[in-house]
């Protein structure tokens, strides 16, 4: 255990645990097409990938440039060279499609988790809020005001969305 772990209240490290054991979990139970296109783009957007890339077209512009003269040149109108990149481009950004759908999904399943935590920390603060009224009634301590009681108010996520699609709706920003 690092002395970072042990500032860290043993709850959060026990979630912390759990959502990376779900996510390796997943990551090792995800279909087999899905999980070679991850490689691919991992390898595709690596420095690797890049020097790869700019010796062998380096070479191969320079081949049938004629500066290498002791290999024949093979494609002198660089047609062959165009076509390869493009079929080349063609995979390669049905790869990255492939991956930025996953990554997509999760990002939405971790949304709704932190939607229904929230909803959820709000609902528990509401009734929190209600205790400490019956405690300041009980002591006779005055605690009822505008804020206070809107804190008592339970949230509508229903009602939440709504304002926010309506707002994105008047500005614009709907689609």
């Amino acid at each position: 255990m690092t002395s970072q772990d042990k500032k860290m209240a043993a709850a959060l490290r026990d979630n912390i645990a759990a959502l990376t054991a779900r996510q390796r979990s997943e990551a090792d139970n995800a279909p087999w097409t899905d999980r070679i296109a991850d490689r691919i783009t991992a390898f595709t957007g690596s420095m690797l990938f890049v020097v790869l890339h700019l010796l062998i077209f380096g070479i191969w512009i320079g081949v049938n440039l004629g500066a290498i003269p002791i290999v024949p040149r093979f494609d002198p109108s660089f047609v062959v060279l165009a076509m390869v990149a493009s079929v080349e481009a063609i995979f390669l950004s049905t790869f990255v499609l492939i991956s930025q759908n996953r990554m997509a999904a999760a990002a939405d399943r971790r949304a709704d988790l932190d939607l229904h935590v929230n909803l959820l920390a709000e609902h528990e603060l509401t009734r929190l809020a209600g205790i400490v009224a019956r405690i300041a009634a009980r002591l006779d301590v005055s605690v009822e005001d505008a804020q206070f009681r809107e804190i008592r108010t339970d949230v509508d996520p229903g009602q939440v969305l709504d304002a926010l699609d309506q707002r994105r709706h008047d500005e614009g920003l709907d689609h």
